[in-house]
């Protein structure tokens, strides 16, 4: 029997939101037991007094984050999230083999489908302009600023944080930096241990510049497999790992979400291993079917969760602010690295307090608003061109978040051979392999379409010619 929730009609959080976030604190304290059926969509909004859409909404998102289940003509039920530890197994052995050298298309396409471009088009310059022209005659932003990042951004973005993304943290565990190589450097430095082996787990397959930056400072790279529902638990353990990363909240590339009850058990093993969690959030504000999934970071408290994200999706890469946010406990190693290598801050000032004041007023709220509506229309115009033009000749995954979807097809060519007929047709498309670390193994013939920069009239044809020139 669900307790039922008390709504603050003088909230500024709605109905559903605070109906989510009760269910989701007795699911995480145990208040309500695994397996436990939840009281029905109608039966709960009769209680409350309430319409039933917000009893529904809450109850999709619970969905989304794996915190309960659906059993059709039955009900919804609690799934188990507090489940014993997978024991440690004999470590895995991974190749070395290198990484290929990759570099940008510098072609123009005419049907540009490129995996993490933005649309630029609703961008606030005139705003941005104002507030930065501003700035400029700021004679005290001109010498060097504090190495760790603006102190009035990280305070914005100490709030922003637990706003948009559940993160709980303060302005002191906030380091900025240029770009995500420089937080990589820095946090390989951190993370090092003398006392042991170091090795960092990845998702495979998933995104390399991280792991790379870490094995240039002597990590050792252990590839873990997906499941449906996130990395493996049972290679994690085999891997011995120090240090692990993913992006549980949107799987690069794949898209997944993992559930409450994996991020819990991976909280566990790095409690248990004195090992920690990297979380990369590129993309989390963006999902457009029901509400975004929140960190990991701000699941429990003292977590041993290192918090990655930036704004190149959210306003434009050539803004160089990026950011993560440290555990307490590994504040002092931050410090005395910063002391002993003389480290100056790398993110432009000017541009540092263009976009606290561009927070603080209320215009990021705004053009996230914009962006998400933009790109919600992209992604639906992108699905139902491919479900119009392939029919049943591919699959689609990755759907609903971020900026790219997977097609999966069966075609007598190569991926290389494919890759190359539709660029030849001016359509820029991605080829999974390059996101696969291990790549000993035959892998199906899969495809990054992305939707976020190329014009919404340019989509549908876009998809046709696609189709044309693979299958005619």
């Amino acid at each position: 029997m669900l307790i039922v929730p008390k709504l603050d009609e003088h909230s500024e959080d709605p109905y559903y939101v605070q109906i989510l976030e009760f269910i989701k604190k007795e699911i995480i304290s145990g208040m309500i037991p695994s397996h436990t059926r939840l009281t029905s969509i109608r039966k709960l909004a009769d209680q409350l007094n309430i319409s039933a859409t917000p009893v529904e909404l809450a109850y999709q998102q619970l969905l989304s984050e794996g915190f309960i289940e659906s059993k059709p003509k039955v009900g919804y039920f609690v799934t188990s999230i507090h489940t014993n530890p997978i024991a440690p197994q004999p470590i895995l052995h991974q190749s070395d083999e290198p990484l290929p050298i990759t570099s940008r298309d510098p072609r123009e396409y005419e049907y540009d489908f490129h995996l993490s471009k933005n649309d630029f088009t609703k961008f606030p310059y005139r705003t941005w302009k104002r507030l930065f022209a501003s700035n400029l005659m700021n004679s005290a932003a001109l010498p060097y600023g504090n190495p760790q990042g603006e102190e009035g951004l990280r305070q914005v973005l100490t709030s922003y944080l637990h706003q948009y993304r559940g993160v709980n943290c303060s302005p002191e565990q906030i380091v900025i930096g240029a770009d995500q190589y420089i937080l990589a450097s820095l946090l390989s430095l951190i993370l090092h241990d003398a006392s042991r082996s170091n090795r960092i787990a990845i998702e495979d397959p998933g995104y390399h510049l991280l792991p790379a930056t870490f094995r240039k400072h002597g990590y050792e790279v252990i590839p873990v497999a997906l499941e449906a529902d996130g990395l493996s638990l049972e290679e994690l353990y085999k891997s011995q790992a120090n240090v692990v990363y993913t992006s549980p909240s949107h799987q690069f590339p794949r898209g997944m979400i993992m559930p409450i009850s994996r991020r819990l058990q991976l909280i566990e093993w790095a409690k248990n291993n004195s090992a920690y969690i990297i979380e990369d959030d590129y993309d989390g504000e963006f999902r457009y079917h029901g509400k975004p999934i929140p960190s990991m970071q701000g699941l429990v408290d003292n977590s041993p969760v290192i918090y990655l994200s930036g704004f190149s999706q959210l306003l434009a890469p050539a803004f160089c602010i990026h950011y993560m946010v440290l555990p307490e406990q590994l504040m002092p190693k931050y410090h005395e690295l910063r002391t002993e290598l003389y480290l100056e801050h790398t993110a432009a000032r000017w541009n540092q307090i263009t976009l606290q004041q561009f927070i603080e007023r209320g215009f990021l709220e705004t053009h996230l608003r914009k962006m998400r509506q933009l790109y919600r229309r992209k992604h639906d115009l992108m699905i139902g061109a491919i479900h119009k033009y392939f029919e049943n000749k591919a699959a689609i995954t990755g759907t609903d978040a971020g900026f790219h979807v997977i097609l999966t097809i069966d075609h007598a060519l190569t991926e290389a051979e494919l890759v190359a007929k539709a660029r030849d047709a001016g359509i820029m498309i991605a080829p999974m392999s390059f996101t696969w670390w291990d790549k000993s193994q035959p892998k199906a013939l899969e495809f990054m379409i992305g939707f976020g920069g190329i014009p919404e009239d340019r989509i549908d044809e876009g998809i046709r010619l696609l189709h044309k020139v693979w299958y005619s």
